[in-house]
């Protein structure tokens, strides 16, 4: 009974609760308050000016991306890519691992069991990507996909999401192409990217950090950005548009939405932006999407010629203007400049009847050129301008270009003085590994700390010409040397396999 009626007491106490509740909510509310369960909107006690109005078609046309936005950033999807990265799996040198008793209770599962591993763990990471037909072919970056075991495409909503099939990937460019299934997906435009200029505003989208999609605006910062040392061909758009990891494989497009670009790197210290940006210009990817989806792999042309940079010193030399063009320093055997009739010492000046600027130019301009294709080469020889035609071959291997670059010297104001040479004998031969048609007089010995040193003249090197004129054996070249009553010679030296030019400025008497 007591325990009844302690619940009584309660449930009485509880109810007087609840009717002083509703006397005091009663008592609160004014009649022009009450609402009867509708939408009840708050008297403003600030006498603030509202214009509920979005901004008007014309101040938007010419203040606002948002109706570009709106059209491009569907086609920009997020890419999700797992690897699982496997430790030792060689448990022979357990000790209980043959035992019988051991054997009799687990039988033979850890032969064929993946988990069975403490090393192998699963390593997942993100990046962007743009879908590039209504069919589902999507471009990103090589380095967002590479070596994945698994790799997803979201879509820009994130509401449905598609395994993604790898068609293929080109390091050198840093460009991979992926396949998701599809029908009507919503596909960017492109741009020509050779019409971009510096001074253009560009949008950046992406997915950074994480985070969903995000739009970064700027400008096109320079263009042509090379030897960087990001990848083996490098014609990157710079721009001050915000790129962050996550972003890589992303979109840059121009004012109208149109894609220019695909965001690949940044430069930093810190690993955030910096407001220094690099993509991959479209006609780029595009020359190489269109290979990859049509051989499964990028095929690219091969001229078959050693080119090294022109400096002003090879300029005056050679007689040339200015130090725009590519000096050929030599030529491959039964190769397209071969049959061309390109020779050492010619400075490539056009190239597919475009102005050739420098060595890196001319790599891109003949890597983007197909197989078998004729192209027309102008070239500078003895100060006047020669026409050739070529016929580009496949580039054999995993060549970095159509043809070996040299890297030119640090210093290329060397001397001749310091320098030994001795007639090719068997024994250099042998020793220095060099062919043995070839003809000059071998580097015996150089001072440490002379220009020509300094230059990359080096021990082991051969002296094939002297300014243009040939070296048979050490007895030529003293001789030739000897004669020259210049202030600057040329040599043209063998070593590692291949030719090159170096100017030598003579010490002052």
């Amino acid at each position: 009974m007591t325990g009844t009626r302690t619940h009584k007491k309660l449930l009485l106490s509880t109810a007087a609760v609840a009717a002083g509740c509703v006397v005091f909510i009663a008592s609160s509310i004014h009649a022009d308050d009450w609402w009867p369960f509708g939408e009840r909107t708050e008297k403003s006690t600030v006498p603030v000016t509202v214009d509920p109005a979005p901004l008007s078609a014309a101040v938007k046309a010419q203040t606002s991306m948002a109706p570009m936005i709106k059209r491009v950033a569907p086609s920009v999807v997020n890419i999700f890519t797992t690897k699982i990265v496997k430790g030792s799996r060689d448990l022979q040198h357990l000790p209980f691992f043959n035992d019988p008793l051991f054997r009799h209770f687990f039988g033979d599962q850890f032969d064929s069991q993946e988990q069975w591993n403490p090393r192998s763990r699963k390593e997942q990471s993100l990046g962007s990507g743009v879908i590039v037909t209504g069919d589902g072919y999507v471009i990103t970056n090589n380095h967002v996909v590479d070596g994945a075991d698994e790799i997803l495409v979201s879509l820009a909503d994130g509401n449905k999401e598609y395994p993604a099939e790898l068609i293929g990937a080109d390091p050198k460019t840093d460009i991979a192409i992926l396949k998701i299934e599809g029908d009507n997906l919503p596909a960017v435009t492109f741009a020509d990217s050779d019409t971009a200029e510096v001074g253009d505003f560009v949008v950046a989208i992406g997915n950074p950090f994480g985070v969903g999609q995000t739009v970064t605006r700027g400008i096109v910062s320079a263009l042509g950005r090379g030897n960087i040392g990001i990848t083996d061909y490098e014609d990157f758009i710079q721009t001050d548009a915000s790129i962050n990891p996550g972003n890589s494989g992303g979109a840059l497009v121009d004012a109208e939405g149109r894609l220019i670009g695909i965001n690949t790197a940044i430069l930093s210290r810190s690993g955030g932006n910096q407001g220094i940006g690099f993509a991959v210009p479209i006609n780029l990817v595009k020359s190489v999407m269109e290979r990859i989806i049509r051989h499964g792999r990028v095929v690219r042309g091969f001229l078959g010629v050693m080119i090294q940079q022109v400096t002003p010193e090879l300029a005056e030399a050679f007689g040339l203007p200015d130090n725009a063009g590519a000096l050929v320093s030599d030529v491959t055997p039964d190769s397209a400049a071969e049959a061309a009739g390109i020779k050492n010492g010619d400075v490539i000046i056009a190239f597919d009847r475009k102005k050739v600027k420098d060595v890196r130019h001319l790599r891109l301009m003949v890597a983007r050129t197909a197989p078998d294709t004729q192209v027309d080469v102008k070239v500078m020889r003895d100060g006047n301008e020669k026409a050739l035609t070529a016929v580009l071959k496949e580039l054999p291997g995993d060549d970095l270009a159509g043809y070996f670059e040299k890297g030119r010297n640090d210093r290329d104001d060397v001397l001749l003085d310091g320098i030994i040479v001795q007639d090719l004998s068997p024994l250099f031969r042998q020793q220095f590994d060099i062919p043995q048609d070839l003809e000059g007089a071998v580097v015996t010995e150089i001072k440490p700390g002379a220009p020509a040193y300094e230059a990359g003249v080096r021990k082991g090197q051969v002296i094939m010409e002297i300014n243009r004129r040939p070296v048979r054996n050490a007895d030529d070249a003293i001789e030739i040397a000897r004669g020259l009553d210049v202030d600057t010679i040329l040599l043209y030296v063998w070593s590692n396999g291949g030719g090159r030019y170096v100017v030598i400025e003579r010490d002052e008497k």
